[in-house]
């Protein structure tokens, strides 16, 4: 059954919705005759968005709200809430899904490291924050979805700031969902999602055309709409090159590294690649 926050004249509130997972999660919300709130940068893709998603609504485009919003900034969120709010009344889902990957170095330049974490990171907490008292005290059914990533779990090499931004969404979402359960008479709900290759604005680069091993972002969001239905937490995503078990293998063997007092990355050093790739290898032939 679908998840009852998920129903026809209720509201979703998404930021990052002006492009990606944000805009296909958008799209489908209104087709399911939800009231849509889109939250981005101000600009042409917002205003495109707009258009789509109203298009995407059999109510149109008084269904629709589009708020330019900054989640760097905990007043423009505040403005977000309020404007939603006064459109549409009691908020069903908050999807805090805004996010940015402009490449970072451990001793490369520190606006990189402080945009990512503004918004990635404190988005996703200011976002959870500003929404969720409200939320709870209107008493229904309801969903916060943020946005993480498999890098925030088993934090690759290459682009530290993104990492941490996404460990720490991780992090904040389990202490939410713990919080929230723990609440009396509190009817939301917290999920991580944690896409596998979607070929969005973000990841694509400089190519145009979708590459074999991504998923697109509509198949993102059917996934994590049949993980919402059966009450996922962590909805962990595959895509066209891995599955679930090889997501598997590579988180336990992250959590290992700790166990088994590796060094940290074994997975990317020297000494321990190869033990990496022997041991995927058995566990996938076995399943």
């Amino acid at each position: 059954m679908p998840h009852p926050a998920l129903s026809s004249e209720n509201t979703a509130v998404i930021t990052g919705a002006a492009s990606g997972i944000g805009l296909a999660t958008a799209k489908r919300l209104a087709g399911l005759g939800m009231n849509i709130v889109l939250a981005d940068l101000g600009g042409d893709k917002l205003e495109a968005a707009l258009s789509e998603v109203s298009g995407a609504s059999a109510k149109g485009d008084s269904a629709v709200l589009a708020v330019p919003t900054d989640v760097s900034s905990l007043q423009s969120l505040q403005a977000l809430e309020q404007a939603a709010r006064n459109r549409f009344g009691a908020i069903h889902v908050l999807m805090n899904n805004a996010g940015i990957q402009p490449g970072s170095a451990m001793f490369g330049p520190l606006a990189n490291w402080e945009s990512v974490l503004a918004v990635n990171l404190w988005g996703v907490i200011n976002g959870s924050r500003v929404f969720a008292p409200g939320m709870i005290t209107d008493g229904n059914p309801a969903l916060i979805i943020n946005t993480g990533s498999k890098q925030g779990i088993t934090t690759p090499p290459g682009d530290p700031a993104y990492n941490v931004s996404k460990a720490g969404v991780k992090a904040f979402t389990e202490a939410l969902e713990h919080e929230l359960r723990n609440t009396d008479n509190c009817k939301v709900s917290a999920h991580l999602l944690i896409p596998g290759f979607v070929f969005t604005g973000l990841t694509a680069g400089n190519r145009t055309e979708k590459p074999a091993g991504a998923w697109t972002a509509e198949e993102t969001v059917d996934f994590m709409l049949g993980s919402l239905d059966r009450g996922d937490f962590y909805i962990l995503c595959p895509d066209n090159d891995v599955d679930r078990a090889t997501d598997e293998i590579r988180i336990l063997w992250a959590a290992g590294d700790i166990v088994e007092n590796r060094p940290p990355l074994s997975r990317w050093h020297k000494d321990y690649a190869e033990a990496f790739k022997a041991h995927l290898a058995e566990k996938l032939k076995r399943s």
